[in-house]
């Protein structure tokens, strides 16, 4: 079993003891930590939190259980039930709530839940806010409302569809352009609440036929729910042999996208974002932002449109942050993850389809044939086990020192730039892991380099060894 608390939400897998799992201790436990450290905000008002949940099969008790604990907080439930978490977080905003929680481990396996937590701005709670949540949590110092001053509560219906509307009204958005371009598209929502919402969104946008692959709402995920390759082959052959001209992939709380072309190809997790920002800085003058382990193809198109472009530490909260300072007019993360601040300033699958399909439309080319117009990159990702009592931070160091000729961002462990190329290496805030990505014009490329700092890692880890044995 495994629970894992951090600033970017609590997560874990259902059951087991409480500490080990997300139990239901665990569950009232950090609920009434969140509802405790928004309550301080604003000790003199009467606090209300949006909350809402994806369709895995746990999400049902987790969502009782979050409930009862906020209204015994005496705090105000606005209930979205089946929704998704870009849904919740204009939710958050446009009903005036002081914060939110969606019930949802994104991408994790059916085993998993978690409570994303949300700030008053519909935004992730700051590192500052997580850690002074876990400290509530663990201290225990949790007071609940008296009779008179527990919580209402309220179902807020059909705030996916007031989510579209907001879509449909975007000025970038071109409803006519996507009309006539009669698109034929499969869609894999992989048995979640992206069913609910995705076929929707396309059949107001004048999409011809939507082809329907696991868009039952029922948490009974068909396959691996992280839309990456090799969970994808389904509907890779759909949309082949039903001579579609795309395919369209979300996880389960619909917060990344991924595109399949008409051939049955996969786009690319990281050109997701890097299409979508094509296309608004076509119409839109400004800068961008995505993470240190995003594609430099961003970079590269952002230039061409004479905008800059800045990398942000890992995390969606980090990549917001950049946003706000730079005043980025499009940003994201490479997972397929698109936030646009016209909208709201969140990961939202769902305004990247919108913003993609009018590009699409608009281009007049085939799926296939607008990846082309991109720069060709590729990632490798990879990462190294290590034992608990390995000192992780004198490892990144060593590695600093030892590439200290080449350019090196330290923001979020260590980048280095390496010509055309780069290498981004990060400690895991989780466990005792180092993430390591390479970019190149390759993929033999990338994995010789993510591989040569692999070798230095193990051989620094080596050299300690036998200075500690000598």
């Amino acid at each position: 079993m495994t629970l894992i608390r951090s600033i970017s939400g609590i997560r874990g897998t259902i059951g087991g003891n409480p500490g080990d799992g997300l139990t239901p201790v665990d569950i009232v436990n950090y609920t009434s930590a969140f509802a405790t450290l928004i309550k301080k905000q604003d000790p003199d008002k009467k606090t209300s939190i949006v909350i809402g949940r994806d369709a895995r099969i746990s999400g049902t008790m987790v969502e009782h259980l979050v409930t009862g604990t906020l209204l015994a907080m005496g705090v105000d439930v606005i209930n979205l039930e089946l929704s998704t978490t870009p849904t919740v977080e204009i939710a958050v905003v446009d009903l005036n709530a002081d914060g939110g929680i969606i019930i949802t481990a994104s991408h994790n396996p059916r085993q998993w839940n978690a409570l994303k937590l949300l700030n008053n701005k519909g935004e992730f709670i700051s590192a500052a806010q997580g850690n002074e949540l876990i400290e509530l949590a663990e201290s225990k110092n949790i007071s609940f409302a008296e009779v008179n001053q527990l919580g209402q509560y309220r179902i807020e219906e059909n705030y996916i569809q007031k989510h579209i509307d907001k879509i449909l009204a975007l000025p970038l958005v071109d409803i006519n352009a996507i009309k006539n371009a009669d698109f034929r598209i499969v869609v894999d929502a992989v048995n979640s609440t992206g069913g609910i919402a995705l076929p929707p969104l396309l059949q107001q946008l004048g999409v011809k036929e939507v082809i329907e692959l696991y868009c039952e709402a029922n948490g009974n995920f068909p396959h691996d729910p992280e839309p990456l390759p090799q969970n994808l082959s389904e509907i890779s052959d759909k949309v082949s042999k039903s001579d579609a001209h795309l395919g369209l992939v979300v996880d389960p709380d619909v917060d990344r996208l991924a595109i399949i072309d008409e051939n049955g190809n996969m786009f690319g997790e990281e050109y997701t974002l890097v299409a979508v920002a094509d296309y608004v800085l076509q119409h839109t003058k400004g800068n961008t932002v995505s993470n240190l382990s995003s594609s430099k193809a961003l970079q590269i198109v952002t230039e061409k449109h004479g905008g800059k472009y800045y990398a942000s530490a890992v995390g969606e909260v980090n990549v917001v942050e950049m946003m706000k300072l730079k005043q980025a007019v499009i940003g994201g993360e490479g997972n397929g993850g698109v936030i646009y601040p016209g909208l709201h300033y969140g990961r939202d699958a769902l305004t990247g389809t919108a913003l993609f399909l009018t590009h699409l439309a608009k281009s007049g080319k085939s799926c296939s044939a607008l990846r082309a117009t991109y720069p060709d990159l590729h990632i490798s990702k990879n990462k190294i086990q290590l034992s608990p009592e390995i000192n992780i931070d004198e490892i990144l160091n060593k590695i600093r020192q030892q590439y200290a000729k080449h350019p090196i961002n330290t923001v979020d462990g260590i980048k280095i730039e390496l010509e055309n190329d780069w290498v981004h290496l990060r400690k895991s805030n989780t466990e005792p892991v180092i993430r390591i990505y390479a970019e190149s014009d390759s993929p033999h490329k990338a994995d010789v380099i993510a591989r040569k700092l692999l070798d230095d890692i193990r051989k620094i880890i080596k050299e300690e060894s036998d200075t500690t044995l000598n």
